[in-house]
């Protein structure tokens, strides 16, 4: 049962067993990731399909130096394409990567089929909300304004503690030439239907200046 599948030449069938379980595992791992891990829709429709890709490109490296060498290069350069991309550029260019790498080898039905099999896969998973659940919308990102002269580490406790389910600090920066802070949090309502009268008491505390309440995401800096 654990032995490898595959003989001294890969078959049809033994690809399309190989591809059915990672991609069928990839989906699982990622729904389960997706109920801890705080990230949009894309990053695990991405993760869904990296084990398949990843294991194509090793069926058809395996045994070839060359092959491996020239792959390697190829991930490189595909590490300093995407280092600005989207999920979703980064996926497309690992599908046509993989596929390249089949075609190069002269599994052209194979690579044919991975890409139109993949662009498939990935649309179906782009259209359905498996990885989008209710835990993860009711996060929100505050930021808020406050004069130098309020101190900002305990200056609104009173007030999240009757508003908020949970709140965590996501960081602190000066603004207005160094005259006030915006802080930001990661916050959870008690009650969503109560966030006017929310805003209306962090508004009298701030002096009126600004307050943002926005869908909460995990960017490189949320300042």
């Amino acid at each position: 049962m654990f032995d490898s599948i595959y003989s001294a030449s890969v078959t049809p069938g033994q690809f399309f067993i190989m591809a059915l379980a990672a991609l069928a595992s990839g989906v699982a791992f990622s729904w389960l990731m997706s109920f801890r891990v705080q990230a949009n829709r894309r990053f695990f429709i991405v993760s869904s399909i990296i084990p398949f890709v990843v294991g194509m490109v090793l069926t058809f490296v395996n045994g070839s130096i060359g092959a491996g060498v020239a792959f390697g290069g190829a991930f490189a350069l595909t590490r300093f394409r995407s280092a600005q991309g989207s999920a979703d550029e980064i996926a497309a260019v690992l599908i046509a990567m993989g596929a390249g790498v089949a075609f190069g080898m002269g599994y052209v039905a194979y690579g044919v089929l991975t890409l139109l099999g993949m662009g498939l896969v990935f649309l179906a998973l782009s259209s359905v909300r498996l990885f989008d659940h209710a835990a993860m919308r009711e996060d929100r990102l505050l930021k808020v304004t406050i004069p130098e002269s309020l101190d900002y580490a305990s200056v609104f406790d009173d007030i999240f503690a009757r508003y908020l389910a949970s709140v965590e600090n996501a960081g602190v920066k000066t603004t207005g030439m160094g005259s006030m802070f915006r802080l930001s949090f990661k916050i959870r309502m008690k009650n969503p239907g109560e966030e006017k009268a929310f805003i209306d008491e962090l508004r009298t505390r701030n002096g009126n200046l600004e307050i943002s309440i926005l869908p909460y995401v995990e960017p490189q800096n949320q300042l």
